[in-house]
């Protein structure tokens, strides 16, 4: 008897009633059908040169530009980004491409000299074959262009395993992308855990976003095949500010960090560590800005904050902030549709605090006060996370203080925690991340294993 896979069902958290998408899950067969198909396809895909997959990358970027409203407003619609983020991303997306079609006209090795007589040495690089991505909800065309683009340059096909709160952004993608690619060369597969294990238990190399737990099973499962894997797994990021920082600009950039889109973004400051004397004046700052992010419908060009991805997500955000001072926010956000929580800043968080030691992935964060900066890199690095930590301060010496000792994969100064740099390497330390960084060049060499030639003559 076959089983017919539970459906994949999209709604809009800012109106659940508004189903985007009802589609059957691929199922554990399909997927590995599917990256069998990639694999056959991938020697031919190599084959075309550099030429053609600089071209194809892109037609994927030009095209990504002719639908960018059409883009944004389904981010707006499926995952509940606001307005001005969701325009931002589909911008973001099509410069991702257009910058990974230029990867295949990078140098691939290089020629070495021989230690004694003639011939030469060579090194290259090669792709594995297929590579599996596992992308989550937040950025829905973002994170798997920046998986899917190095890949597809370099080589690989692509078999991509959505979250399935973000299967009708993928399926768009996928039309976007085929017009561009040989049949077989860029799979998406709507399902869930089942769909994504599949994809982990048969592809050549695997980059997964998302949580930790479902990460580090990933990583298990890639190890004890030998393939090579990365894992992103968030953050439980945080915000230093000192004396001297002007406090009214840091407080914009943090409420940014704590509020914008709702908090859901793995570089999302959830601790903010005022250092001595500017506890009280960052309190006061940080609520004002807060105050001024309120939750608001995510089509609106002012929103900062929309709602959460779900109700689970709702409950998880406000069980979390119960019991806790609350300098600001609401217990519930008084908009009648939609999973939204009001941005919150909390205050005397107990040290064993979930706040403190978890992921809560919403627009809540905790005001902690550190005696100096020491102090405030103690309670930074205390964390199982390492993804990234913002400074603010006006001091040369602070911030090289806070490069030495940070134990963050990123460091920004005078700036949100929130924000990614494409052509760098992103990644964190400790439970944040395992494996090779993702974006850049770095993500190019990830895709891709040396091989090295020894090339000596028939008649020495």
């Amino acid at each position: 008897m076959t089983t017919v896979p539970a459906p994949i069902i999209s709604q809009n958290p800012a109106d659940p009633s508004d189903v985007l998408v009802s589609v059957p899950a691929a199922g554990v067969f399909t997927s590995v059908r599917a990256v069998e198909q990639a694999r056959a396809a991938q020697p031919g895909w190599f084959a075309v040169g550099a030429a053609a997959r600089s071209a194809a990358l892109c037609a994927v970027a030009a095209a990504v530009d002719a639908a960018a409203d059409e883009l944004a407003a389904l981010a707006v619609r499926e995952v509940g980004k606001p307005l001005t983020e969701a325009r931002a991303e589909t911008a973001r997306t099509a410069a991702i491409w257009r910058y990974y079609a230029q990867a295949p006209f990078e140098p691939e090795g290089a020629v070495h000299e021989q230690p004694a007589g003639g011939g030469l040495l060579l090194t290259r690089r090669r792709p594995y074959g297929v590579a599996g991505l596992i992308t989550p909800w937040n950025f829905p065309f973002a994170i798997p262009a920046w998986k899917a683009a190095p890949a597809l340059a370099t080589g690989n096909t692509v078999v991509l395993k959505p979250a399935p709160e973000a299967t009708a952004c993928a399926q768009r993608l996928a039309e976007i992308v085929h017009r561009a690619v040989p049949p077989g060369v860029f799979t998406v597969l709507p399902g869930g855990p089942s769909e994504g294990a599949a994809v982990v238990s048969a592809a050549d190399v695997i980059s997964f976003t998302g949580s930790t737990g479902v990460g580090r099973r990933v990583v298990r499962t890639a190890t004890e095949r030998g393939i090579p894997v990365q894992a992103e797994m968030g953050g439980l990021n945080a915000a230093i500010v000192l004396p001297d920082a002007d406090i009214t600009r840091a407080a914009g950039h943090i409420a940014d960090a704590i509020a914008g889109y709702a908090g859901q973004k793995c570089t999302a400051t959830s601790r903010v560590i005022a250092v001595g004397a500017a506890l009280d004046p960052l309190r006061e700052a940080l609520t004002e800005a807060l105050r001024a992010r309120p939750a608001g419908d995510p089509a609106h060009p002012a929103t900062v904050c929309g709602p959460v991805i779900s109700r689970q997500a709702r409950d998880r955000v406000l069980q979390a902030r119960e019991g806790l001072p609350e300098l600001v926010g609401a217990a519930v956000s008084a908009r009648p549709n939609g999973w939204y929580a009001a941005p919150a800043l909390v205050e005397k968080v107990p040290s064993g605090h979930r706040l403190l030691n978890e992921e809560v992935f919403g627009p809540l964060a905790a005001l902690l006060h550190a005696e100096d900066l020491d102090h405030a890199v103690r309670m930074t690095n205390s964390v199982p996370y390492g993804l990234v930590a913002s400074v603010h301060t006006a001091s040369l010496d602070a911030v090289l203080h806070g490069l030495d000792h940070l134990d963050t994969g990123m460091i920004r100064v005078n700036a949100p925690s929130t924000g990614v740099d494409f052509h760098l390497p992103f990644g964190g330390v400790k439970a944040s991340s395992h494996g090779p960084r993702e974006q850049g060049h770095e993500a190019l060499a990830f895709y891709t294993s040396g091989r090295t030639y020894s090339l000596a003559p028939a008649h020495p």
